[in-house]
């Protein structure tokens, strides 16, 4: 597997790294969680999430992506469909603000050489460090203790289509897992406050940001054709 993630690095670099095109543009869409508090469906957007997004076209297949998207978290569970959560009664709200870097892959060539009008899905693989509140539940309502960040990692899953000349569109999904338990206040980190932990401590919070992307392409457009 390492030595497959360092090929990919390499070829990622050294494939036509001096005919590039730059994209920049916004991310608007949802944003749920997947944890011990609340719905408990893996897609279920019920909050506004919006950002902003960079891509570096290396080729026609590849291409390295920044993100910044933020969004309130919030979580109820008198929505799930469990009726031991409706019973509980717990309900939270949270902030998260994501910076993430990774590459973006095209199952079919991305050409943004050509005015034909194209159409790929594509997958993303990144990291990301996550800010967020780290919460309690000292009666129904959460509340928060700090605020402090942790790693996350973003899988991404969609489909783009170049609309206009300089203009690309895109819907994606993506489901962000991360090394933290107090998202949703099941488990919170400080030690004052171990005798509130509940649910299942052995898994940790998801998030999920569903959407659409709209950049804008410039810089020079690359050509693919062989010298």
């Amino acid at each position: 597997m390492n030595r497959f993630f360092f090929i990919l690095i390499f070829v990622i670099f050294t494939s036509n790294v001096s005919a590039q095109i730059h994209e920049f543009g916004i991310f608007a869409g949802g944003s749920n969680i997947i944890g011990d508090v609340g719905n408990d469906k893996y897609i279920n957007p019920n909050e506004t999430a919006y950002g902003l997004i960079y891509k570096w076209n290396v080729n026609p297949r590849y291409s390295w992506r920044v993100s910044y998207i933020q969004s309130k978290i919030t979580s109820n569970d008198q929505n799930a469909s469990d009726s031991r959560r409706q019973a509980r009664g717990l309900r939270f709200d949270n902030n998260i603000k994501e910076a993430a870097i990774g590459f973006e892959f095209n199952f079919n060539d991305f050409n943004l050489h050509t005015l034909d009008k194209k159409i790929t899905p594509y997958v993303v693989a990144s990291l990301s460090y996550v800010h967020y509140d780290g919460l309690f539940f000292p009666s129904n309502i959460a509340k928060s203790d700090n605020a402090h960040g942790t790693v996350g990692v973003p899988m991404i899953v969609g489909v783009k289509h170049n609309i206009l000349p300089n203009w690309i569109i895109a819907a994606e999904v993506g489901a962000r897992y991360t090394f933290a338990d107090d998202i949703d206040g099941s488990y919170p980190t400080n030690k004052n406050l171990q005798n509130l932990k509940f649910g299942n401590l052995n898994s940790k919070d998801w998030f999920v940001f569903t959407g659409i992307t709209l950049t804008y392409t410039f810089g020079e457009k690359p050509c693919y054709c062989a010298n």
